[in-house]
């Protein structure tokens, strides 16, 4: 899908529906008698387009606003906030604010979202993940401004991408975990099909395991938060299912930490017995009894990086940025993961 220079107009909604532009801003303003039929076909077009009605009136109209639209699917766990301090220590250096929409991982929600967030026409989109329905492909595209998909690099962006390829970090992982000797293997991870980038963890760390002939012995999913006690209830129900398990990878630390504190009451030897590894390097694992093996996602730089990308493109930063940015995440072994 190639990312147009410049919005779309009223004009291109015109020649599509092959009405005036003084009836399409009616069928779109919902103002005066248009038929049924005709309605129905500016519509049609303006969904077709991908075209998005500025909400900014009159001498305002062809301008943008210094704000740029940053859609997430969540904040309640402890990645994106920290996504957005670097967006926002970024932004500090120029007259962009960010603005910011919630789509609790839904492709509805995200559609409604960007549509009002591009009605604002903002300098910039900054928008989680490479796999929105095609309803947002569409605004983006067409979107003419600046476009920035964050946090995964495993597929192809609208416009510019930043962040980790997740199928490397799961495989990278899983070679570490051979490497220290672990054979029987269990994973937890989320359940929700709409969770791309721990699916593409999952996907690597398998594959990474079939290359050396080890299949996972046991795994479990589950729907909600990343909460601490989710993780103590799961590794008790797949070690009380798979004793012999010698190694639980965790799709993020919440469950992982959950899953060492279990571990610790039980007075199960890590990582002698069972070792443990997640994801995200999150400051709460500090505070673990054992330091959790982990890999950095590189949240504060995604946010940091895409920030810049925006305001280059704006003319606001002279960085030597490419709009493709692949960081690269590090192994924190921590106490749980290499065998003494």
């Amino acid at each position: 899908m190639t990312q147009r220079k410049y919005p779309l107009t009223l004009r291109d909604v015109s020649e599509v529906s092959g009405v005036s532009e003084m009836t399409v801003s009616r069928v779109l303003r919902n103002k005066g008698d248009v038929s049924a039929t005709t309605r129905s076909k500016v519509l049609d077009a303006t969904k077709s387009l991908g075209y998005v009605p500025n909400k900014i009136a009159g001498a305002l109209a062809s301008q943008r606003v210094n704000l740029v639209a940053v859609i997430i699917p969540s904040m309640s766990n402890m990645v994106f906030p920290e996504v957005m301090t670097g967006i926002s220590q970024a932004l500090d250096e120029t007259d962009l604010q960010p603005v910011v929409g919630i789509t609790n991982y839904l492709p509805e929600r995200e559609e409604k979202v960007l549509y009002e967030m591009l009605s604002w026409r903002p300098s910039g989109i900054i928008i989680a993940g490479l796999e929105q329905s095609e309803a947002s492909r569409v605004m983006l595209a067409n979107s003419g401004i600046p476009v920035v998909q964050i946090m995964d690099i495993d597929g192809d962006p609208i416009d510019a991408m930043v962040g980790i390829s997740h199928r490397r970090a799961g495989r990278k992982m899983a070679e570490a975990i051979l490497k220290s000797g672990y054979q029987n293997i269990g994973f937890m991870g989320t359940q929700t099909p709409l969770d791309h980038r721990a699916r593409k963890r999952f996907e690597g760390f398998t594959q990474a395991l079939a290359k050396q002939g080890v299949e996972i012995v046991d795994r479990e999913f589950y729907t909600g938060g990343s909460a601490l006690a989710k993780g103590r209830e799961m590794t008790e129900s797949i070690l009380t299912r798979s004793p012999d398990l010698d190694f639980i990878y965790y799709s993020n630390d919440m469950i992982g930490a959950g899953g060492l504190l279990h571990l610790w009451d039980k007075k199960i030897d890590i990582p002698s017995q069972v070792g443990l590894a997640g994801f995200n390097q999150v400051e709460l694992i500090d505070g673990l009894p054992l330091r959790l093996a982990t890999m950095d996602s590189c949240r504060f730089e995604i946010g940091q990086t895409a920030a810049q990308i925006i305001a280059v493109r704006n003319g606001l930063l002279d960085l030597p940025l490419e709009n493709i940015v692949e960081l690269s995440p590090k192994i924190e072994f921590g106490d749980t993961l290499l065998r003494k």
